[in-house]
């Protein structure tokens, strides 16, 4: 059996997802999908990419993700799967770029300067 893996990122988290021909089971982290991303929303967002290319029970995929929140790791679980889809039949890119999921979103955390309390918010300014 030939196991494709992809990387997918969001913020700091990483996922590495591994995909193979099976009957529609995903693990995260050992643990079913559904456990893991205990809501709906989530659950909806790694089933996405699947879902558009009608393809939710041919295949098992095993996902090792780390660092980030909760909602960036299941965004980065979703932009692996993508392109592990893309890497394993080319003709489903379309339909996934239509719908963004083959997009890395760049969006990172804004750091800190120094002298200033966050990013961009300043210190409070005293006149006397």
């Amino acid at each position: 059996m030939e196991v494709t893996n992809t990387l997918g990122r969001r913020k700091t988290a990483v996922a590495r997802v591994y995909v193979q021909k099976g009957k529609g089971e995903i693990l995260i982290n050992k643990k079913d999908y559904k456990v893991y991303f205990p809501t709906g929303t989530l659950q909806y967002v790694v089933n996405q990419a699947l879902a558009i290319t009608k393809s939710t029970d041919k295949f098992d995929i095993k996902v090792n993700v780390k660092g980030g929140g909760i909602t960036g790791q299941a965004e980065a679980v979703r932009l692996g799967i993508a392109r592990a889809l893309v890497e394993m039949d080319a003709e489903l890119k379309p339909s996934l770029k239509a719908q963004n999921l083959m997009t890395r979103d760049p969006r990172m955390v804004e750091r800190k300067k120094p002298g200033q309390k966050k990013a961009r918010k300043k210190f409070q300014f005293s006149k006397r």
